[in-house]
């Protein structure tokens, strides 16, 4: 059974998405506080966790980026604020998703299944892939540069396997986008953007420009081939 951790101040927020979880044959953790949230999190080693920015104690933006140091977890990020700049800032830290409120039940239970089906896929896919000294490891969802293996969030894992399915091709970020959420919705070319941020930053390792992951003026981003 997935097990979800559902992180939420507001009671009334938390026990109805705790019941309409439990009711999707989901197994449902909960905490209204950040620090309790962090406490459950490393102990109960959940399989997603929807975690609300606005939390006492500890922010969700910094449980999120303490979770992202040392873990994978795929993590869909709550706000009442409906911003780009507030979504970006969610996905820089490492979310995977975004939901603002007020939001549907069904939307919410929907992404969190999108989420889980994207993680299993990526466990279940026998696939080496390697485009210079980068290789990514599909089915043991790792991925390497130079022999030394780097931490990836699922989405960053996601965004780097695709592009290594066909290097030196130039990606647009609507393909990208698409490949992410696995649907129309695109969460803006910035959202993309954020995530290319990081996984850069962890590819390249060093100052100076960028000589694996390459943006493609005008188009999107490709993986260099050598």
């Amino acid at each position: 059974m997935t097990r979800v951790l559902v992180v939420d101040d507001e009671l009334t927020i938390l026990d109805s998405v705790r019941f309409t979880l439990e009711r999707e044959g989901f197994e449902v953790l909960s905490a209204r506080d950040g620090v309790t949230a962090l406490e459950l999190a490393r102990e109960q080693s959940p399989d997603i966790i929807v975690l609300d920015v606005l939390l006492p104690g500890l922010s969700g933006r910094e449980v999120c980026r303490q979770l992202r140091a040392e873990s994978d977890v795929p993590i869909l990020m709550l706000s009442a604020r409906s911003s780009e700049v507030d979504r970006v800032l969610g996905l820089e830290l490492g979310a995977d998703d975004y939901v603002t409120k007020p939001f549907s039940l069904a939307e919410l239970v929907s992404r969190v299944r999108a989420l889980v089906r994207r993680r299993d896929l990526d466990r279940t896919r026998r696939t080496v892939l390697i485009a210079g000294d980068v290789e990514v490891d599909v089915t043991r969802h790792e991925a390497q540069v130079g022999g030394k293996r780097v931490h990836l969030t699922p989405s960053e894992f996601r965004l780097l396997a695709l592009l290594a399915t066909d290097p030196g091709r130039a990606f647009s970020r609507e393909e990208l986008a698409k490949h992410l959420w696995e649907s129309e919705y695109t969460g803006g070319d910035r959202a993309v953007d954020a995530h290319m941020v990081n996984l850069r930053r962890k590819l390249e390792r060093g100052a100076g420009p960028p000589r694996r992951l390459l943006t493609v003026r005008g188009v999107g981003y490709t993986l260099a081939a050598v």
